[in-house]
């Protein structure tokens, strides 16, 4: 791996046991090193969210690897992780910066979007995501092609992360032209997430 290599960012399952979450989860970031973990959640109960808030930080903290929530920045806030992936491209990401002060993370998905991208910049996200990067095309936009990366890596600073749809092949296409290199379901389906975030970690 090169030392311009991509970073690893991990997201988590929609749905988690924070009885067993932190176990699973302290077995992939032992794997491979990952700089960042977005809890992407389909529960938007507020409990629910704090607990598994906590459930993870007590494992990424240790192991200095950020904790960002999707899109409930109040929540994010409550329960004092290191910020929040906004879903909805540029639209929030004002907003989010203002409840969380200067310091905290905010990132932003774009699609396939180089407008929102760049609008989500200016907004003052630290990052932004593109994707679905393989597989099927989403229902409403396209794939994000290795074009979209390629101009982003030449021409913007800001950070840019490829997820969704990330398989081996795509997976070394990319790495060249992104910061970070997000893989969630590719790895949680596998009978050992573990061993296969360090097989797919192995080809940035």
């Amino acid at each position: 791996m090169s030392d311009d290599a991509p970073q690893l960012y991990l997201i988590s399952p929609p749905q988690i046991t924070p009885e067993t979450f932190p176990e699973d989860l302290a077995r992939l970031l032992d794997a491979a090193p990952v700089a960042c973990l977005r809890l992407d959640l389909t529960s938007r109960d507020a409990d629910t969210l704090l607990r598994a808030c906590d459930a993870a930080r007590a494992v990424t903290e240790p192991r200095d690897v950020a904790l960002v929530l999707r899109d409930a920045t109040e929540i994010a806030q409550r329960a004092g992780v290191d910020g929040v992936h906004l879903s909805g491209g540029a639209r929030h990401v004002r907003a989010a910066r203002k409840t969380l002060g200067a310091d905290a993370i905010v990132g932003a998905f774009c699609g396939a979007s180089r407008h929102d991208g760049m609008n989500a910049g200016e907004s003052g996200a630290d990052y932004v995501s593109f994707g679905p990067v393989g597989g099927a095309a989403p229902a409403e936009g396209t794939l994000a092609d290795d074009e979209l990366f390629a101009w982003w890596s030449e021409m913007i600073e800001l950070p840019v992360v490829a997820e969704g749809g990330l398989s081996e092949d795509r997976i070394a296409a990319l790495s060249p032209v992104s910061d970070f290199i997000a893989l969630g379901e590719e790895v949680w389906s596998a009978d050992d997430p573990a061993a296969r975030l360090a097989q797919l970690h192995a080809l940035f």
